[in-house]
């Protein structure tokens, strides 16, 4: 049984596309998915599945989505060792006693060419950065809130992405590891 992490970009913010975790759930059960669990609102779910590659899961998580909720749904997947490997590659040691402050974009897939020189530019004095692999770490002491790199980092990298911040990656990590 492979333990898998999904990771839903912008469900349940600012009112649009709203999936309450118990129908996700539901979709993931009718989905033959096991041991699903959920972790906070914005749509982290960790399951099991005996079938499927990563693609084939996503494609089949998507089309659930929509046709119950009659919206497109940008999911993020990876496995348990894809995730472990995140946590444990995180360069910014000192930043996990703020988690607020340190955030990890999950990438759906490698970038090709991302823009590093515009990426340095647009961060502030208080800002660190590292891209590796799937994943963008952002340190922003001043808060992701404010950061002009966080809103931009998307669109720089050129690939689709979802942040989480320290504290929910770990408590991710935590619940998929009890699977």
């Amino acid at each position: 049984m492979n333990t898998w992490i999904a990771f839903f970009r912008g469900i349940n913010v600012g009112g649009a596309s709203i999936l309450p975790m118990k129908d996700l759930v539901a979709i993931f059960h009718k989905l033959r998915f096991s041991n699903v669990r959920t972790y906070i609102q914005s749509g982290n779910v960790v399951f099991q599945s005996l079938e499927g590659s990563g693609p084939q899961l996503k494609k089949r998580i998507s089309a659930a989505v929509m046709k119950s909720h009659g919206f497109k749904s940008h999911v993020i997947l990876m496995n348990l060792e894809e995730l472990e490997k995140a946590a444990a590659s995180n360069p910014f040691h000192d930043a996990v006693t703020d988690p607020k402050s340190l955030h990890l974009f999950f990438l759906a897939e490698f970038p090709a060419n991302p823009d590093m020189q515009r990426l340095e530019q647009v961060k502030s004095e208080s800002e660190s950065f590292a891209l590796l692999g799937r994943v963008f770490y952002l340190h922003a002491p001043d808060g992701i809130g404010h950061s002009r790199l966080a809103a931009k980092a998307e669109q720089l990298i050129g690939v689709d992405a979802t942040a989480r911040n320290w504290r929910t990656v770990c408590r991710v990590r935590e619940i998929a590891k009890r699977s």
